[in-house]
């Protein structure tokens, strides 16, 4: 063997080497938070007032929204995000379920819900707890903050609260954290691995 093709071997070993780098985890533009020991799940009963698990969107990728409906910016953008991540996946969008979750319940109301999903897409389902100690449990599983800060009137408070969402894989596992503002494209590529 000469120089030449000791160095040929050497070149195609680097790259085989680097292929195979490539093929282990998928380049998520999220946060991968695969086997995660929280975010698990939830029941909760929706806008409809039907008890909802993960359980019920088996075979589907399930992006989960903390907010509420009086949100000024971060949540109707979110949700406007998601509505456009659906768009992006064309036949593929069916495959794509959105969750929001209330952390307002007080005013939040089943009617309220279901008219503020149907700005969005109507296939969304909004979760609310049904008492303040159930709220608590689910945004402790998620690791979701939230502070209610009072406004002028009793009913013109603000709630403070965490603004990214939690992807899951059609099998009902968490896998991605995304941040606010991630952008409907990349949120669409992540979905798309998912959906492989």
């Amino acid at each position: 063997m000469n120089k030449r093709q000791w160095l040929g071997g050497l070149g195609f070993l680097a790259l085989l080497a680097l292929g195979a780098c490539g093929q282990g985890k998928p380049a998520f533009r999220g946060v991968d938070i695969t086997g995660a020991e929280y975010a698990q799940g939830w029941a909760l009963a929706d806008q409809n007032g039907q008890v909802r698990t993960i359980k019920d969107f088996a075979g589907k990728v399930v992006i989960v929204f903390f907010g509420y409906t009086q949100c000024p910016d971060v949540c109707p953008t979110s949700m406007q995000e998601l509505a456009e991540v659906k768009r992006l996946l064309g036949k593929d969008g069916e495959r794509l379920q959105g969750v929001f979750i209330t952390v307002d319940p007080d005013r939040d109301t089943p009617e309220l819900l279901k008219s503020y999903m149907a700005n969005f897409d109507p296939s969304f389902v909004a979760l609310r707890a049904s008492t303040p100690e159930q709220l608590a449990q689910v945004t402790k599983e998620f690791k979701i903050y939230y502070k209610k800060v009072e406004g002028k009137t009793p009913t013109s408070y603000t709630m403070d609260h965490s603004a990214g969402s939690f992807t899951f894989d059609p099998q009902g596992r968490v896998r991605l954290y995304n941040r606010y503002g991630s952008g409907a494209a990349a949120l669409a590529e992540d979905v798309k691995i998912l959906l492989k």
